[in-house]
């Protein structure tokens, strides 16, 4: 992702990105070491890095402001801008990621099979469904935001990173509301998002928000709650 992000500030195009990494990702594997990969594996993670350098039209606005913020932040602090632009491409990414902080929510550790039954309670008993859940799970301990524990196939929370820039969080809050249905939510309920699992996020008015948020509307619902909500394109 890093690679990719830097590729796209350095000006290159959708094209010879991709051709890049089409190149680089063939040799490398996804536990970090170097040998020869399978093709359908990494072009399957093309795919998902293409929300980065090839995004859907609908998405361009969402994308261009990451890569703005991309231009102003540290490397070291890039994760969130990845964790927004991929979860408001993916669906099925976001949801492994909601799975996953629902169940560290209630233990200290938690299983690959209980992820992959919850996720299957939603999308079917398909095998794609555990094979994909698996790459987003590696990628999820790759990234250092899962650990692995003694115990084959068991995890535990890995490093939580705490945001102190209030721009990066709102790109995280309206990357879940992408995947909310009609796109609304309470500030309240966003902010404890489980697939926000890896961030502690600074504190966020809805005021705030208004004002810095161009795609989202902010309404009251009664006279405590505020509700956030994708603006119609």
């Amino acid at each position: 992702m890093d690679r990719t992000l830097r590729l796209l500030l350095a000006g290159l195009s959708p094209e010879e990105i991709r051709s890049d990494l089409d190149v680089y990702l063939a040799t490398q594997k996804q536990s970090g070491g170097v040998g020869k990969r399978g093709e359908q594996a990494y072009r399957k993670a093309i795919g998902i890095l293409a929300s980065w350098f090839s995004p859907l039209k609908e998405l361009s606005p969402f994308r261009d402001d990451a890569l703005s913020l991309a231009r102003t932040l540290p490397e070291k602090m890039w994760l969130p801008l990845h964790w927004a632009v991929i979860s408001a491409a993916y669906p099925f990414w976001f949801q492994v990621a909601r799975q996953v902080g629902r169940l560290l929510n209630l233990q200290d550790q938690i299983t690959r099979a209980q992820v992959f039954n919850r996720l299957k309670e939603q999308y079917g008993d398909r095998e794609t469904v555990d094979r994909d859940a698996r790459y987003v799970i590696r990628s999820f301990v790759a990234w250092g935001v899962l650990k692995d524990t003694e115990v084959k196939g068991c995890y535990e929370q890995g490093t939580r990173q705490t945001i102190t820039e209030k721009n990066p969080a709102i790109l995280l809050l309206e990357a879940a509301l992408h995947d909310t249905p009609e796109g609304k939510g309470t500030l309240l309920a966003l902010f404890k998002h489980p697939a926000l699992f890896p961030f502690t996020l600074p504190p966020l008015t809805a005021e705030f928000i208004a004002q810095h948020a161009d795609r989202i509307e902010v309404f009251r619902q009664g006279s405590e709650e505020d509700l956030l909500a994708l603006k119609e394109q």
